[in-house]
């Protein structure tokens, strides 16, 4: 069963969110529930929060480094991208790679996952998280919902043939879900991520003005959206991790970011 998330934490919302704003624009659409990464932690169900507990008490004692890293205490932030893998995708895991970073890769099927496999299975060998994006970026609310549940089990399949794993996270395009998207969401096992920070790195080729938009935007629990498909974003990255470590912040995957909570099908995640 799905966790129970107390109702003073828990919002409905209706309508329309979009990429710009993340603001409510549309009435009279299905409601969906959301709530924020520090919630979904305070509201895990108790065993959850023993389990962590329990191994990063493990970790201490056995002088692992490598443990999860645990937002709860620490200042974290989730690091995401989306729309690839792309030609820049190698370059961008290099990158995180140098800086010990992890991030969240909302992949696209078509022209994306299924032209460049060898870069999904590298973004899951190098332990980065594995997640749905649709299979052409269809806009979920403006489809059947049968073509709906297609966009996001194409994905779901394909990732599955090529990694062995199964994404348990996904985004709508333009971030626009509602009622009927969080309920296919939910059969297929997806929670819905949204995000509190953009660069608008569609509209730009300045690495300077990304770097800015995102340091500017960029508080305790967000969620930071990039693409790894524009020319001016992978050349952001490298500042932007570097200052984000000199401000105090941990860079973490979603699902780092809500434990002890696990991603729950159907929820959409937003700080």
């Amino acid at each position: 069963m799905p966790k129970q998330i107390s109702a003073a934490r828990r919002s409905s919302m209706v309508g329309l969110l979009t990429a710009a704003s993340l603001a409510l624009a549309l009435s009279g659409c299905a409601s969906y529930d959301v709530t924020a990464p520090a919630d979904a932690r305070a509201d895990a169900p108790a065993a959850d929060v023993k389990a962590k507990d329990a191994k990063d008490a493990k970790d201490s004692k056995g002088g692992d480094a490598g443990g999860d890293v645990d937002c709860r205490k620490a200042k974290c932030v989730a690091l995401t991208f989306d729309a690839g893998p792309s030609e820049n995708t190698n370059r961008l895991l290099d990158i995180l790679k140098e800086n010990k970073a992890h991030a969240t890769f909302f992949m696209l099927g078509k022209n994306h996952i299924a032209e460049r496999p060898a870069e999904v299975k590298r973004i899951d060998a190098e332990g980065h998280e594995l997640a749905n994006h649709t299979w052409s970026h269809q806009i979920l609310t403006e489809i059947k919902p049968d073509e709906a549940k297609r966009e996001l089990s194409r994905v779901q399949d394909e990732v599955r043939k090529i990694t062995g794993k199964t994404p348990t996270l996904m985004r709508p395009p333009q971030g626009r879900t509602d009622g009927t998207v969080s309920e296919i969401s939910k059969e297929l096992g997806l929670a819905q991520v949204l995000w509190s920070v953009t660069a608008k790195d569609y509209e730009t080729t300045d690495s300077a003005l990304i770097t800015k938009r995102v340091l500017d935007q960029t508080k305790r629990d967000g969620i930071i959206l990039l693409h790894d498909i524009y020319k001016g974003t992978v050349p952001a990255v490298p500042g932007i991790l570097k200052e984000l470590k000199k401000r105090g912040y941990t860079v973490v995957t979603v699902s780092q970011l809500l434990s002890p909570a696990k991603p729950e099908p159907g929820m959409a995640y937003r700080p």
